[in-house]
């Protein structure tokens, strides 16, 4: 019982106490020593170990990296915001202007637009980072394509985020005012826009990523891309879904997102069909 004790100790602690060690007996100190971890076992924690170290290092670089873009951005917030702005700004009417319901918004929007700008920013760093400690767990072959995707992913949401801020959105507040009713002026609180371009811009950056989606399923041979081409009707009904769902309840906004969404997946099946066989 007494030598069960020790060995169980022993896992448990990396260096045995050397007060408790005089009053152990012999035997129980040699099967102490006896015993060794599965090889197998200590390469599985250490590579754990690791990756866990990896994966604080990089986060911390992407924090760090993050911390400095909204340091460096911070002296000109009044002016990011006016530029998230501009897009309403110049199509309001001469007798309208943007409110500020709650106290603290004046002080704490054009921050919060400042955060965001500085993650658009840093969003190449970000995305560096993953991949780099992804990379030590990808077999070989899928390390050949991981940065190219990840570079792509990036390229797509920018795409993304630029249409929506330089096309959609532009369209979408002409809309908006013209449409208001005649006696109503329209005055939109800051916070409530800022929220509103956010949630735009990510949707159609996100919205942007589906030919990423779509080249993985065929190139992994999950989903075969005759499969893909025989699902056109619910592809379209469900790119509608999602621009439900990822946008205001504007049949507009839903619109604008959900054909650029389907365009992308006619592109992403010829670019299949021209360069990726069928897998599945």
């Amino acid at each position: 019982m007494l030598a069960h004790f020790y060995l169980c100790r022993r896992v448990y602690c990396l260096r045995a106490s050397t007060k408790i060690r005089g009053h152990v007996p012999a035997a129980a100190i040699r099967l102490v020593s006896d015993f060794s971890i599965d090889p197998n076992t200590r390469i599985v924690t250490r590579r754990l170990l690791d990756g866990a170290l990896e994966a604080r290092s990089r986060a911390m670089k992407m924090l760090l990296g993050l911390i400095v873009i909204f340091a460096a951005l911070t002296p000109f917030a009044d002016k990011v915001f006016h530029w998230i702005a501009e897009p309403l700004m110049r199509r309001m009417h001469a007798d309208s202007q943007m409110i500020a319901k709650d106290i603290a918004s004046p002080f704490l929007t054009p921050l919060r637009a400042t955060f965001w700008a500085s993650v658009f920013l840093a969003m190449p760093l970000i995305l560096y980072q993953i991949w780099r400690v992804i990379d030590g767990w990808l077999p070989a072959r899928a390390k050949r394509i991981a940065l190219p995707f990840i570079l792509a992913s990036a390229i797509l949401f920018y795409v993304g985020v630029a249409f929506a801020f330089f096309l959609v959105l532009p369209m979408a507040f002409s809309f908006f005012t013209r449409v208001a009713p005649q006696g109503v002026t329209v005055m939109t609180d800051i916070k409530s826009y800022l929220d509103f371009v956010i949630g735009m811009l990510f949707a159609f950056g996100l919205a942007f990523q589906v030919p990423i989606a779509i080249v993985i399923v065929v190139w992994t041979g999950l989903v075969s891309r005759k499969s893909l081409a025989k699902s056109r009707p619910y592809v379209f009904l469900g790119a509608f879904v999602v621009g439900m769902i990822l946008t205001p309840p504007d049949v507009f906004s839903q619109t604008l997102l959900a054909l650029p969404m389907y365009a992308l997946y006619e592109a992403a099946l010829l670019f299949c069909w021209r360069f990726m066989p069928d897998r599945a």
